[in-house]
């Protein structure tokens, strides 16, 4: 790997992690100025019931665990809107589809140069390792240093090594939102098990206090409420990511054969 690859890799983990802090301060942020305005609760009091029908009011009153599922939900959404763009940016313009059969079409009529611009032209992941396994092709058919096999290795080896540069680029930050699948859950948990343990402590008395009963209830409920959406939208989009992923690369798998074959075939 080279420098200007670490550097990059060790830039994009430090841009990752300040999303993570900034998304945990801008749910203290909501969590304190916008749920826990006054204007949401009795008396102007943050410490009474929330207003009847105040949702805001009522999250708030979750506890300190609601903050951090705020900025878990954040991060979720963060990465997946940095995918998206990432992906598309990687897919390049049209069909990549309508590419890879254009690009076998072209090595058929053995129309290196017009392959190479359509390559030009897609600007995505794999029309990058097309065009480095093309640009290869073109050198090595005038080699006569090398046999046949030789040439092919040195093919599959170019090949092999623009599609390790393309893929990492593709499958980052995926890690976040797998793992925020998970942890939205346990962290949902965990509140939920705080509010169950205060509603137990209000009914361990002579006589139950409903009030702080309810107040348990409620904070065991929005927690875990919060925790499966969170849950729930990650495990959604990181399917979809992988999807997506597992198509591109399975494209430049099989552009790559093609090439290889094509150049195995026409030469002797």
């Amino acid at each position: 790997m080279s420098n200007n690859q670490k550097t990059s890799g060790g830039f994009s983990s430090l841009i990752s992690s300040i999303a993570i802090v900034i998304a945990l301060l801008i749910g203290i942020v909501i969590y304190i100025f916008i749920l826990g305005d006054k204007a949401n609760f009795v008396d102007g009091d943050p410490t009474k019931e929330a207003l009847d029908g105040n949702m805001l009011g009522i999250v708030y009153k979750g506890g300190f665990i609601v903050p951090i599922l705020i900025a878990v939900n954040l991060i979720i959404i963060i990465f997946s809107i940095e995918r998206f763009i990432t992906l598309a940016k990687a897919k390049g313009k049209g069909s990549i589809n309508v590419f890879v059969a254009k690009i076998k079409s072209l090595l058929d009529n053995k129309d290196l140069e017009s392959a190479t611009a359509e390559c030009d032209k897609q600007r995505g992941s794999l029309a990058n390792v097309v065009k480095a396994g093309l640009v290869k092709y073109e050198h090595l058919q005038n080699d006569s240093d090398m046999d046949k096999e030789q040439k092919v290795e040195v093919i599959k080896k170019e090949l092999e090594e623009a599609s390790a540069l393309e893929l990492p680029m593709l499958s980052k930050n995926l890690v976040v939102i797998s793992t925020c699948a998970s942890v939205a859950t346990l962290i949902g948990l965990i509140g939920t098990v705080m509010g169950m343990i205060k509603s137990f402590a209000a009914m361990s008395h002579g006589t139950p206090d409903t009030a702080q009963l309810a107040a348990g209830i409620s904070e065991a409920l929005i927690n875990t409420a919060l925790g499966i959406t969170g849950s729930a939208i990650a495990i959604i989009m990181y399917n979809l990511f992988s999807t997506k992923i597992d198509q591109m690369t399975y494209s430049i798998d099989e552009a790559s054969f093609t090439i290889v074959q094509d150049f195995s075939a026409s030469t002797k």
